[in-house]
């Protein structure tokens, strides 16, 4: 039976936040990049996302 250990360090506070702040920036762009952009782009973004994990779409 296999055994597995986790060591889990702690993160300081600046840490925490920058992480926070990027997570928000990420968040922020990819729904505001989703809202802005046309039907079109968003349909051939999916496509090809479908097809680059060989999920069949046809």
């Amino acid at each position: 039976m296999a055994h597995s250990k986790s060591v889990s360090l702690p993160l300081s506070l600046s840490d925490r936040f920058v992480a926070g702040i990027l997570a928000l920036m990420l968040g922020s762009f990819l729904v505001y990049g989703a809202g802005f952009a046309s039907a079109d782009v968003l349909h051939d973004t999916a496509h090809d996302t479908r097809h680059a994990n060989v999920f069949p779409c046809h």
